[in-house]
Parts: structure tokens; sequence; C-alpha cells
């Protein structure tokens, strides 16, 4: 692989939320990041992946991990689901500063607890145990008989109820190691894996790191929280965010299924750039053309990986045909990055970093005033603006000046003498325009139209004392455009 990947080194000390499924660590761990980042369900084995969200108690930030639900004894089968949640949960042990370890004080004390207990005790990590589903003081007796599995303190917790959960809080904070630099920990550009179930949005995650870090597995929805990971490409920061399979409204097959493609969905406000992940032997579908058609006019970037280009039959690997029948099903998206990659066998992946960058820059592009209207000017005098519709004479739509209003996505607005008359297929041909000159690929160039009486206020600086009086308007581009 061309660039250089590595997960970011947490600055932040990290604290690891365990135990046995359906004891309430999602519960706990929303509660204590301050939002619904984990699915809550009362069905057990929700959480699969890690789920990592920053947290702050008493002025000291940190990283909570929710994990998924174990047991202590290993599964007799390594490659089975359930072993590799207890593989992700056992390495964010490795990895935390500091373990809660929640029991289930509703379903009482279970042979597999005091398992549990002796495991993390063999960790070598301080760890706090936490009886959760204590939601009155009367419930307390229920968390006493915990005290079999050999522990020294308990702490009695309602996450549903925000029940002791500050005195957990408490001693958390105190067994965190000492402050550091904490900058940068969740910082730098948000990439999104977006798509249908099973078309490898987790095994592109694995591939970019070159570990597993999100569980991968044959049956669809397999991966149902939105999981955040940050690193470095290249020495630049940034956060990939592997999602739920989001299916054709409707054909969702469980509850939990539709929470985590509505999740996943929510994931694109969070996200700056969305990698839309398809399977390349089914082509762009209808649902992903819908699903990439929300990203765009969301405002994000967006970039087309067709997977599992190495299960292709061979007479049909050409990637030139592949794309032209693409863009001939879905002309809208003629203009979006696309790359024929394999997760599974890293072909075609080190492509995507060079065009990601470009994406990048495209979306915080800064257009100067000055070449802006260069660009508008030869596009008036290649293709003038028609008359328009409209009631009134029909005289040509003059513009007069254009500059940019907006970053990330980027947007300009042009000044004209009837905006609502400018036809929507000029406001393209100037997008397109605007697009070409300044480099603006995979993202979706916002172009505006306003009054001409509106320059003075948009441009005018403040306290200028420019308010309330009249001013000049620009000349047209087109008239400036005669005058040279």
């Amino acid at each position: 692989m061309g660039a250089r990947v590595e997960a970011t080194r947490r600055s932040l000390p990290v604290v690891a939320i365990v135990g046995r499924p359906n004891a309430g660590k999602s519960a706990l761990f929303n509660r204590i990041v301050g939002a619904r980042r984990a699915i809550v369900d009362d069905a057990p084995g929700v959480t699969r992946d890690r789920v990592v969200a920053r947290a702050e108690h008493g002025g000291r930030p940190f990283l909570c991990v929710d994990t998924g639900g174990f047991v202590a004894d290993v599964p007799r089968d390594p490659g089975a689901l359930a072993a590799r949640v207890r593989a992700q949960a056992l390495a964010a042990v490795a990895e935390a500063d500091c373990v809660v370890c929640v029991l289930d004080g509703a379903a009482g004390l279970a042979p597999d607890d005091r398992d549990t207990v002796r495991l993390l005790a063999r960790a070598g990590k301080p760890v706090l145990f936490a009886v959760n589903k204590i939601d009155t003081p009367g419930h307390g007796p229920q968390a006493a008989e915990f005290y079999a599995t050999g522990v020294d303190a308990l702490f009695e917790v309602s996450a549903a109820h925000n029940r002791g959960v500050d005195e957990l809080l408490d001693a958390i904070v105190a067994r965190l190691p000492p402050m550091t630099d904490s900058r940068d920990d969740a910082g730098g550009t948000r990439l999104a894996l977006l798509g249908r179930p099973n078309v490898g949005k987790s095994s592109l995650l694995n591939c970019l790191l070159g570990t597993e870090h999100a569980l991968v597995a044959p049956e669809a929805g397999t991966t149902r929280d939105a999981v955040d990971t940050p690193v470095r490409i290249d020495g630049r920061p940034y956060v990939l965010i592997d999602t739920a399979g989001i299916r054709r409204r409707g054909r969702a097959r469980d509850v939990l299924e539709r929470h985590g493609a509505v999740r996943a969905l929510g994931m694109i406000e969070r996200a700056d750039l969305v990698l839309f992940v398809l399977d390349a032997s089914e082509g762009m579908t209808e649902q992903d053309a819908r699903l990439v058609g929300r990203a765009w006019a969301a405002g994000r970037g967006v970039v087309l990986l067709a997977n599992k280009w190495d299960l292709v039959p061979g007479a049909k690997r050409d990637v030139r045909t592949f794309r032209r029948a693409l863009h001939a099903a879905h002309p809208a998206f003629t203009d979006l990055p696309l790359l024929c990659v394999s997760a599974r066998t890293g072909e075609g992946v080190e492509g995507l970093f060079g065009i990601l960058r470009q994406v990048e820059r495209a979306y915080h592009a800064s257009m100067p005033t000055p070449a802006l209207n260069r660009v508008l000017r030869a596009a008036i005098e290649a293709h003038a603006p028609p008359a328009g519709a409209g009631a009134g004479p029909r005289r040509p739509v003059r513009l007069f000046y254009v500059t940019q209003t907006g970053s990330s996505p980027p947007e300009v607005t042009v000044f004209a003498s009837a905006p609502a008359r400018v036809p929507p297929a000029y406001a393209r041909y100037l997008r397109t325009r605007f697009g070409e000159a300044f480099g603006l690929v995979g993202v979706p160039l916002r172009v505006r139209f306003r009054a001409r009486r509106d320059a003075a206020a948009l441009t005018a600086p403040r306290g200028s004392g420019a308010r309330g009086r009249r001013s000049s308007p620009p000349r047209s581009a087109a008239a400036r455009a005669r005058r040279r």
C-alpha cells in the first residue's frame, strides 16, 4: 500500500467497559459519555465491535470504550462470532488504563461472573466492579451476593436512572494516570464508510489499518454501532467511521438492524467525506443510488469504492467498462471518483489515498474572488444566460458578480438581475465551469443566486457604516467583458 496508515496513539486515558451479555454495559457507556452513541436493547449480544467516545468527569477527559458481552471461557470455534467478540473485548482491556466490569444486579450472581473476575484480575489493570440495574435503594441487597466473587468493593448503579454513576466516575478518575497532552484524539477529516449490508465496509477498514479492528463475518448485519477509529494517513489526522449496512426501507430483518441503519444515516451528518462501498459484482443498485444521493444532498464529499473486485469474472474485470456501465445507469454520478478495489487482496486500495487528498482539498477549497469572476466572465462569453422563465418581459438575466460564501462544502453566490429566472440548466453549467476551474473533485459545489441589491450587505465590512446606504452596484460580468 503506497500511503502509510497507522492507528492514532491515544493521548487521553482509556476506560474499558466489559461484562457478560445484557448486563447494561451500553446503557452505562451512553450515560458516561452523555449521548446515545451505543445501541441499547433488551436482547443480548447487541454490541459487537468496540465503540469509543470521549467523556469527561470533574474536568478530567478520557476515552470510554464499550465492548461486546463475553464470558471467560474460550469458545470452541475460534472463528465463531462469539469468539471474535470476546477477542475484541479482551483487546480493549489490554489497551485500557482502567476497566469497569458491569454485573447484572437484576439477574443475580452467575458462575460466569466468578470466572470473569478471575480473568480480569490477571490483566494487571485497575478494575472497578459495578452492579447495574439497582434502580432503588431497596434493591441494594441484590448487590451483596456479588461479594462472593472475591471482590473488595462494589458500586451499586442504575444506568437507566443515573443512580450511583457519579460515585463510579469519581472512582474511575481517581485511578487514571496523570494528565498528558490530549490534543488530536478525535481531530481530522471524518471519513464515513457507508453502504448496504455485507458489501465489505468493515473488511475495507481492516485492510486500511492492517489489523482486525472491526468484526467481519459472512452474515449481513455484523456491524451495528458506528465505530470511530482515529488514524493518520501519511501523517495527516483522519477519523474512519465504520457504519452498519443500510437495507432498502422495509427490508431490514429486525429492530436492531433498523436501529443500526438509522445510526448509519445519522453518521452522514457527522462525516465530512463519505467512502461509499458498492458490491462490484452487482454494480450500483437503486438503493445504492438513493444513499449516494442522500450523502450528496447533505453536502458531503463522496468517493465510490467498488469492493470485491477480485470476485468479478476475468472477462468482465475491465475498469473502463465498469465505469461506463455505472455512468450510463446513473448519469448524475458521472463526475464522482470511482475505484475498483478488493479488501481481501488489497487490489486497488493504494489508489484511494491520492483521490482522498483531492476530494479533501476540494471540500475545504478557498476560491479567490478575482479568480471566480474570471471564470464567470469566461463562462458568460462562451454561453450567455438565457432569458429564463417567469412572468414579465423575457429579457436575458444579467450576472454581475460572484464570491465564495461557504466552505466544507464549498458554496458561491452569484449576484444577478433576476435570480429567480436563472434556469436550473444554466446553474448546472456554471457549477460545472467553477468545478473544473478549481478542481472540485467529488464535492457538491453549491451555487446560489441573489439579487444585485444584496451585494453590499454581503460584502461590506462590518462597522463600515455601509448599512442603510445605497452603494454603486458592481458592473455585470458581461459588461466588464465588453469593455475589455
